[in-house]
Order: C-alpha cells, then structure tokens, then sequence
C-alpha cells in the first residue's frame, strides 16, 4: 500500500499556506487518507478574511456541487430498494417534462422541435438529460436559464421544476453530455418517491447513518461562527464575489448543489465509499451499486464544455477516469472525483486506496486549486 512521505506531505501543506500567505485564498482545510486511516489533517489560514480567527479543522464549507454524488448514492438506494428504476421516465414522477421540446438554431432562428424521446433516471444521474446551466454557454436556453432565475433560494423543489420545465432542452436526451441542473430535478424526483423533502431524506438515509451531524442545507444560529467565507472581492479578478446565504434555511434544496459540511464530514461519506458501500457496521448501498456508479456511463456519447478532460468519463454521479494518461492531472484508471463551486473538491482513488478532500471557500481559484491539490497529493505518495 502506498503511504504518504514526510517531506512531501510538508511540501502541500507548504504550498498551500503559501497561497493563502499571497492572499490567493483565506484558508483552507485539507484531508488525505490512505488504506482507509487519516494520514493528513491540516486546517490552515483564516475562515473569515474579514475577521482574525484562524480556520478550524471543523469548519463548515458550502460545498455546492458536491452535493450531487450524495444525491446520486440516495437515488441508488431507492433503486436497491426496488422504488426506483434508471429507466424510468422522468415524466413518470414529474409530469411537467412529458413531451419536451428542444431549441434548435436554424437559419439565425430559434425553433422548438419535439425531442426524439423523453429523459430518464439514468440521464438524470449522468447529465444527459437535454438540461444545462447557465454559465455553461450563451446560447438561447443559456439565456432563458439566467432570465428565469433557476438558481432563486425562494422556490420549492417542485416550483424550479416547472420553471424549468417551461424552458426547451438544450439538446436531445442522451445525445451528448452537458453538466447541468438535472441533478436538481433528480432530487425532486426523490421527494415524490419518498414523500419527504430533500434534506429530510438525505438526514434519515445517508447523514444520521454515516453520522455526518455538521451536513445540511442551512447551518443552525449556534454554529454560524464555523462558517468559512471567502474574500469579498476576488483577488485576481478584483470581481465581487457572492457565496450561497446558507444561514437559513433555503425553500429551494438544491440535489446539484445546496449542501454545506465539512471535512470530516465529508470524509465520512468518502469513507463509505472506500469501504464500498459499508461504514462502521452500517451497509447503505451493495458494493455491486458503487462499482455500477463509479463506472462510465457515456461510452461513445460526445461531451460539451471542458469540465471533463479526455481521459475522463461520468458515472452515476461522478467524474470517472478512463485513462491513465491524456488528462493534465494526474489519476489512475478508475479514480473518480467531483468539485463545488465555491472552490471546494475530491478524489477517490481506489487504485491507491486513497482519498482526498480539500475545502476552501475561493470560486474563482476552484479550477486551480483542484489541479494543484491533486498534483501535491500523488507526489506525496510513496
């Protein structure tokens, strides 16, 4: 088993209180672990740049799309369950996407023309569903995305649904690969299978199991004071810069990425799925499940957007790597990993029997930081 070298450990946690010395970033709370032991633990910087209190290692992060692979293993949960099917259409539990329409650019007009079939489940999990977001281009729907405010903390799961659903598709389901809000609808998808709002089905079926107490849509009064936050003005931009306001509770549970926690916290669900599938004598899926999730999912299906490099894939939730070269990081094949956009990300690597999170509260450096990060960890390793 590979184990984490001395020196080089110290180089990342150099490198990053580097960066944070710079005023790259305020602080940073990182976690590596290998075999299934924490072997690094570093809370480092400031959790409030405006303030002079250093970051603790319990600090809570808005961790945005890192929400999604939690979402994802709850449906998988619902399909061992038997209440669920990937096949399923969407429609089936949210009638408001029957018959949807897809915008077409023709001629310099925009035409709406009946999508060849429905979305699914499956499409759901994997980002194929026709859906997009709004920073991922500026074409039409991009714009009737921003128009509408699909990301408002007002509205129920249920009300962005039909919002969205009054919006055409993008693009046919499963005829290209598009990160999106699908994995908002997936959780609303949830809530009718369950009968319970989101956060209340995730507390019972995955944060109370795997004992993740500091994980929710909100952070309560009396634990405001572990809220990191970032600068108020990127550093490098010098753009303002406006973080989820997670200090009550939202309407909108947003599945793709509403959640906040912390590093323990997340390690814990990282831990499961080490363990695949099971943790501290509580088994929430079959590791049959989790190798299915963690497989590629798209094959031949073209991708947009530069979010994933040609060396990855995506599974039921998760980037996946397919190749051990081709991408400008490095991974072995089957490592799969997501980030937030608050500058938060994680890797599994079940090659090395590793994993890792880093948390920091830095939209603008995410893509940075996500590199940087996961080169300092493979070349701690020995």
């Amino acid at each position: 088993m590979a184990t984490l070298h001395p020196q080089a450990a110290g180089r990342l946690r150099e490198v990053l209180q580097g960066h944070i010395d710079r005023g790259l970033i305020p602080g940073a709370v990182a976690l590596v672990s290998l075999g299934g032991e924490t072997c690094l633990f570093e809370a480092l910087g400031r959790r409030d740049p405006a303030a002079a209190n250093a970051m603790p290692a319990d600090a809570i992060f808005r961790i945005y799309s890192m929400t999604k692979p939690i979402v994802s293993v709850a449906a998988l949960m619902l399909v061992e369950q038997g209440r669920l099917q990937l096949t399923d259409a969407v429609s089936q539990y949210l009638p408001m996407f029957a018959h949807p329409k897809v915008a077409v650019v023709r001629d310099g007009e925009l035409e709406l023309v009946p999508a060849l079939r429905e979305a699914t489940v499956q499409d759901l999990l994997r980002h194929t569903a026709g859906f997009t977001y709004e920073f991922m281009g500026d074409g039409p729907v991009h714009r009737q995305y921003t128009e509408a405010a699909l990301g408002s903390r007002k509205r129920s799961n249920l009300e962005f649904c039909e919002a969205l659903a009054s919006i055409p598709l993008a693009f046919h389901p499963g005829s290209c690969w598009e990160y999106s809000r699908a994995t908002d609808v997936l959780g609303a998808v949830l809530e009718v299978i369950s009968g319970q709002p989101l956060g209340q089905l995730l507390e019972a079926t995955v944060f109370a199991p795997l004992r993740m107490k500091d994980t929710g849509f909100s952070v309560p009064e009396p634990q405001h004071g572990r809220l990191a936050e970032a600068f108020a003005v990127d550093p490098q931009t010098g753009e303002a810069v406006a973080l989820m306001p997670n200090r009550r509770a939202p309407r909108f549970e947003s599945a793709g990425g509403g959640l906040l926690s912390t590093a323990a916290d997340y390690a814990r669900f990282l831990l499961l799925l080490r363990n695949r599938g099971s943790l501290d004598g509580t088994r929430l899926v079959s590791p049959a499940t989790l190798a299915w999730m963690t497989a590629d999912h798209l094959g031949a299906i073209p991708v947009k957007g530069d979010l994933l490099t040609a060396a990855d894939g995506f599974g039921l939730g998760f980037a996946v790597r397919t190749h051990a070269g081709l991408a400008p990081i490095p991974g072995s094949v089957g490592c799969y990993a997501w980030s937030g956009l608050g500058g938060t990300s994680f890797f599994v690597d079940p090659a090395l029997d590793l994993y890792a999170v880093l948390l920091t509260q830095a939209p603008g450096q995410r893509d940075y930081f996500i590199r940087l990060f996961r080169q300092l960890v493979y070349g701690a390793l020995d």
